[in-house]
């Protein structure tokens, strides 16, 4: 409405400018064919009958009157003739032609015409030319307004009837809640809003799974939290009811042991909520994966030397990629942490990183008893733990039991910067080798 308030303004404005123009050049027509009846009757009557010609002019400009035409006829030294309006003296000019004039505080529009025995001239105000464009301009305005009012009224009802789909689609949108995400219909809307309603519905689809995620992931956390709390009460029973010393020594270092696995997969929740998809994006810099295998390796070598295990690192070449380090240091982490608690006593585990066709990778090799191929595709899902995990955890009191969180969350942590994991036996079949393959920079 707005724009069409300014357009209507123009259109008038311009209009204005128009009539002005077409009316000087009609009115100067109109000036020059009055010179001319004068002309024609001084020409006929001679210099000698001039006060007859005064006589004749109110029957000349009698249809011009309302446009307050003035008329004078002059000799050729100057001498004012006659006027038909004394009160307004024209100037005299000795050359024919149009020229604009001002008299008194206004400017008049006059026309000369130079004959052989005098010189006639008409004259007409701007003001009269300005007031009458005005005029005829001003009787464009009701119209405007009447197109306006109607345009208002028809573009009220286009606008309702045609956002009536979108605001039903919103009342749908509206009406849903998180246990009520299943898609909108697009049948029951038109084609213009297909795209929006199947960019709404992706949306809630990838929300319904998220929020799927989560409860499952908060229900298996809290099957798993119940465990480890209810062995830390009994513990604590055995402490309490312990008689001597040494029951007292031992139920000390089973709750210290308890403590230890609650905490344990107390870190690995957190590090798992951390890395949902709906968390911020990562942050990128240039990682030496040889340096974090070396750290990596330094971090657990006092656990590795409880254990007799041969933990080391091995470098080849200089790969590097550009990825979150605090990230990469959990993925390492965990896969160091899954092998040496599968490792048996006197065992090896070897981290390595390196450039395999280009590509940088990590990798996590142990001794121990590997994963059977059958379970290679479920041991990334969240609290799955294999046979040789569980009967890893029985034969070591030494650290905390494994929580079945350690490869879901490296699976996590490679899937946000787009790295493959391999599961493979180790070297001679024995073991596990565990390769994470990042994409080329």
């Amino acid at each position: 409405m707005g724009a069409l308030a300014l357009g209507a303004s123009l259109l008038i404005a311009s209009s204005y400018l128009t009539l002005i123009r077409e009316m000087d050049e009609v009115f100067e027509d109109n000036l020059k064919q009055v010179a001319l009846a004068v002309a024609n009757h001084h020409g006929t009557y001679g210099m000698t009958r001039v006060p007859r010609i005064a006589d004749q002019l109110p029957k000349v400009y009698e249809e011009y009157g309302r446009f307050e035409f003035v008329t004078a006829a002059w000799t050729r030294n100057g001498t004012l003739l006659h006027s038909s309006a004394p009160v307004i003296p024209l100037p005299f000019r000795s050359r024919s032609g149009l020229s604009l004039v001002k008299i008194g505080t206004e400017q008049w529009h006059l026309y000369t015409i130079v004959l052989e025995d005098g010189i006639v001239q008409a004259a007409q105000r701007d003001s009269e030319r300005q007031a009458l464009a005005r005029a005829t301009s001003s009787k464009l305005i009701l119209p405007a307004v009447l197109m306006l009012m109607v345009l208002a009224a028809l573009l009220t009802l286009a606008l309702r009837r045609g956002l009536a789909p979108l605001a039903l689609a919103a009342g749908e949108i509206t009406g849903r809640s998180a246990r009520a995400l299943h898609p909108i219909a697009l049948t029951a809307h038109p084609p213009e809003l297909h795209l929006l309603i199947g960019s709404i519905n992706d949306l809630m689809a990838r929300l319904g799974a998220a929020l799927t995620l989560q409860r499952h992931f908060l229900a298996d956390a809290a099957h798993e939290l119940r465990t480890p709390v209810t062995a830390l009460r009994l513990q604590l029973q055995l402490l309490e009811r312990a008689d001597d010393e040494t029951q007292r020594t031992a139920a000390m270092a089973a709750l210290r042991a308890g403590i230890d696995r609650a905490q344990h997969l107390i870190e690995q929740l957190l590090q798992l909520s951390r890395l949902a998809p709906e968390t911020p994006a990562l942050h990128r810099e240039p990682v030496d994966l040889a340096g974090l295998a070396r750290s990596s390796v330094s971090r657990f070598s006092a656990r590795a030397d409880a254990k007799n295990i041969d933990l080391g690192a091995v470098a080849e070449g200089m790969p590097a990629v550009a990825a979150d380090v605090q990230q990469l240091t959990i993925l390492l982490d965990n896969l160091v942490d899954n092998a040496l608690r599968h490792t048996p006593v006197g065992g090896r585990v070897d981290v390595g990183a390196s450039l395999e066709n280009g590509l940088s990778c990590l990798s996590v090799t142990d001794t121990g008893p590997g994963i059977a191929a059958s379970e290679r595709t479920w041991v990334f899902d969240r609290f799955y733990r294999g046979q040789n995990s569980q009967d890893a955890d029985k034969a070591d009191n030494t650290t905390p039991h494994g929580s079945g969180l350690g490869l879901a969350i490296v699976q996590a942590v490679a899937e946000r910067h787009g790295a493959a994991i391999q599961l493979e036996d180790g070297p001679g079949g024995i073991g596990l080798r565990v390769t994470v393959r990042f994409p080329a920079p």
